[in-house]
């Protein structure tokens, strides 16, 4: 049974926090523990999470953790608040298991969040990832003013930072993954990362990377961040190549199983572009992951986590329960 799936995607959308807050007040925080991996002094109890989009104003960090995450990714969080983009913003099909969005970071801007993350206390029950973003009104030549914003504002609240420069839902957006902006744009960020840390160690930049990039785009975008010393990345984003194939607006991004072959193959590619330079890097796997097994297949193609949204959408939350039963009898 799964009554959600019998409401408009607009009504669905709208009650799932109400309903994931009422689980919050009859259950208990649960840690579900298989293939742990330990990355830069952050423990993981098991590979699975959130995807950004999931809590964007950080609303629902402990009810998440009543699930068994492994990690939740926030945001995305732009400097000041924002609505969404006009019109209609959601829309799925069950039948297709994919989820169309036209959201454009929709949130209530960082000084809510930062009130809504400091009342979670310390030490996370997993580690948390921020993604940031622009403002839609913040021209590319000064994109990098609102991420350093993002940085300098939530560093103390942060296990690691996600740049997000691939969303298809904000206008120009992803002009900034080109060769001749992505060096100029992530420089002042990956400085301001390391000025801010001090004598500490500098909080993990991970790039969040478009499904919509060509193998040679994709090189380049790995090789240029990887000298200017990002961390990793999270393949992949929503893509906007496949609406006019399933009836949907060519405006905004399709995830779930369209978009499984895509991030699958790229993800493929990025370990084979990285090679030897993987190591200590963290790569993530996002899109088209709805099944235990498509979980596993991530992880045995190089992921080192796997992150989910549209799964939650046709599963529920209890898809990281279904996940870590599998988990145990396939790595056990």
């Amino acid at each position: 049974m799964k009554p959600w799936l019998w409401l408009s995607p607009e009504m669905a959308y709208q009650l799932a926090p109400h309903a994931l807050r009422l689980y919050t007040h009859i259950s208990k925080p649960k840690q579900l523990t298989w293939k742990p991996l330990t990355w830069r002094g952050l423990t993981f109890q098991n590979p699975l999470g959130t995807s950004g989009g999931v809590d964007k104003n950080a609303e629902h960090i402990q009810d998440w953790w009543r699930w068994g995450v492994g990690f939740q990714e926030l945001g995305t969080i732009t400097p000041q608040p924002q609505t969404p983009n006009p019109g209609k913003i959601i829309n799925r099909s069950a039948a297709k298991k994919l989820v169309w969005n036209k959201m454009g970071f929709p949130n209530e801007g960082m000084a809510q969040f930062l009130k809504n993350i400091s009342q979670t206390p310390r030490p996370y029950l997993t580690p948390l990832l921020i993604n940031i973003g622009k403002n839609r009104w913040t021209p590319n030549e000064k994109a990098h003013e609102d991420y350093i914003f993002g940085l300098k504002a939530l560093y103390s609240t942060a296990d690691i930072f996600v740049i997000n420069i691939s969303s298809p839902n904000t206008a120009g957006l992803r002009d900034l993954l080109k060769p001749e902006n992505l060096k100029n744009f992530l420089e002042p960020i990956v400085s301001t990362n390391l000025e801010l840390a001090g004598a500490n160690k500098a909080k993990p930049l991970l790039l969040k990377l478009s499904p919509d990039q060509s193998i040679e785009e994709l090189e380049s975008t790995l090789n240029t961040s990887l000298q200017l010393g990002i961390d990793g990345w999270i393949l992949t984003n929503t893509t906007n190549q496949l609406g006019h194939q399933y009836h949907m607006p060519t405006e905004g991004g399709i995830s779930g199983a369209p978009l499984a072959d895509i991030s699958r193959n790229l993800l493929q590619s990025a370990v084979e572009i990285l090679g030897n330079r993987k190591k200590d890097h963290l790569l993530i796997s996002s899109g088209g992951i709805l099944t235990p097994n498509d979980v596993f297949e991530r992880l045995e193609l190089g992921a080192d986590l796997v992150q989910v949204y549209a799964a939650l959408i046709f599963e529920g939350p209890q898809f990281f329960s279904s996940v870590a039963k599998s988990a145990i009898r396939r790595y056990s």
